[in-house]
This record gives structure tokens, sequence and C-alpha cells, in this order.
């Protein structure tokens, strides 16, 4: 297998859906439309997100009842959908957040036994 290869695979195996619990997270502190969610994604750090898939994925999260959204017109200019997380998604949000912590808790545990004296910094260091 080639180097690039490895690195797809590993890619593959990070955990599925993780762009849902990091949007009902930001909901979670605040009301938003979807354009303004996307920035606050991707400053974030996620990656760059097609436009089409994320409104999708919001109105598949409201079609679950874990985002409600209200026309916001009170603003100049065309209406606005406004969303907010349910409390079906603060509990939704709540077991992503058991099962993220259980995961961290296994990629520290992977690292330490991987190397003890390599750390993100020290590889950059060693890179440059």
């Amino acid at each position: 297998m080639t180097k690039e290869q490895n690195k797809q695979q590993a890619n593959m195996s990070t955990p599925k859906n993780f762009l849902i619990p990091i949007m009902l997270l930001h909901l979670r502190d605040f009301n938003a439309h979807g354009y303004e969610l996307m920035e606050k994604l991707s400053s974030f750090g996620v990656a760059s997100i097609d436009q089409g898939n994320f409104y999708r994925l919001l109105r598949q999260l409201e079609k679950d009842d874990l985002v409600s959204s209200q026309w916001d017109t009170t603003t100049g200019g065309p209406a606005k959908r406004i969303y907010s997380i349910t409390k079906a998604g603060n509990e939704y949000l709540d077991i992503w957040a058991g099962s993220l912590n259980q995961y961290q808790q296994l990629l520290n545990n992977f690292f330490q036994l991987y190397n003890p004296f390599y750390t993100p910094a020290t590889k950059q260091r060693d890179d440059e």
C-alpha cells in the first residue's frame, strides 16, 4: 500500500457524521441562519463544506427534530431561516460528547503507546 493510500484509509476512519455534533454545538450557543452557521464551522476548522449538502443536512436535522427553524423577516432584505437546537438536539449532542470523550481517551492511549516522546509540535520542528 502506498503512502497516499495509507493516508486516504486513515482519513476514512474518522468519526462518521462529525459535522452534526459540531453544528449542534454552535446552535446550542446561538441561533443562526445557514450562512452564518457555515462561517462559524469554517472558523472552527471544518474543511470546505458543500453548500447544497450543508442545507440538505440542516433540513434532515430539522426532520429528525434535532433543530428547528423560523423565518426571520425583521431585517431588511429577503427573509432568512433561523435555526435553533431543540431539546432532542441537546440530548443528541450530550450523547456525542460522551462518545467523543471515550474516543479522545482511546486516541490519547494510542499516542502514548505510539511514541511517548512524540507530540505534534515535536514533529513540526523535525520537519523544519
